[in-house]
């Protein structure tokens, strides 16, 4: 796997588990915590969503779904 796929993998990872962690999020919140661009927070929360990981109940806010997740290191 290129260094830069592991990168985003993780990144979307952690940005899950932040969303699960603190319930409902807003995009701004995601992007002061990690520090990135709306556009590439945005890539990432569009690849959750796609994978029925996370929701948008009201623009902008974001939670995850009830889907089960397992999570390996």
């Amino acid at each position: 796997m290129k260094p830069s796929t592991n990168r985003m993998l993780t990144r979307i990872k952690a940005v899950y588990m932040y969303i699960n962690k603190k319930g409902t999020v807003t995009t701004q919140d995601l992007v002061d915590e990690f520090g990135i661009t709306p556009r590439t927070i945005q890539r990432d929360l569009n690849v959750l969503a796609y994978n029925d990981l996370v929701q948008s109940p009201s623009r902008g806010q974001w939670t995850t779904t009830q889907k089960k997740v397992k999570m390996s290191s």
